[in-house]
């Protein structure tokens, strides 16, 4: 897990207009794990600030874009694409349906 820490930037955006905004860590599939509890409605996050922003149900600003909250906490993002922590090799997926 230190390794996909170290790849991962500090400050990351789900929206393309933002500076934040990186398309090919967003390709391989980003995790959030905020207080502890998967997390995945995240806009937005920053680790070295300890916040993330998520979307405050289905409100819309006067330009389309959803509006967002700041939560404060501990921000913990991971690789969730096919070579990250949570994928499954073949050997447990077949297990886990056998039962």
């Amino acid at each position: 897990m230190p390794d996909d820490l170290s790849q991962m930037p500090d400050r990351l955006s789900l929206n393309p207009r933002s500076p934040y905004f990186n398309e090919d860590v967003l390709g391989r599939g980003v995790g959030i794990r905020f207080n502890g509890q998967e997390k995945t409605n995240v806009e937005e996050y920053c680790v070295s600030e300890g916040w993330i922003r998520v979307a405050a149900g289905r409100s819309r600003d006067r330009f389309g874009n959803p509006m967002t909250i700041k939560l404060r906490g501990t921000v913990e993002p991971y690789i969730d694409g096919p070579d990250g922590p949570d994928a499954e090799s073949p050997g447990e997926a077949g297990a886990a349906s056998e039962g």
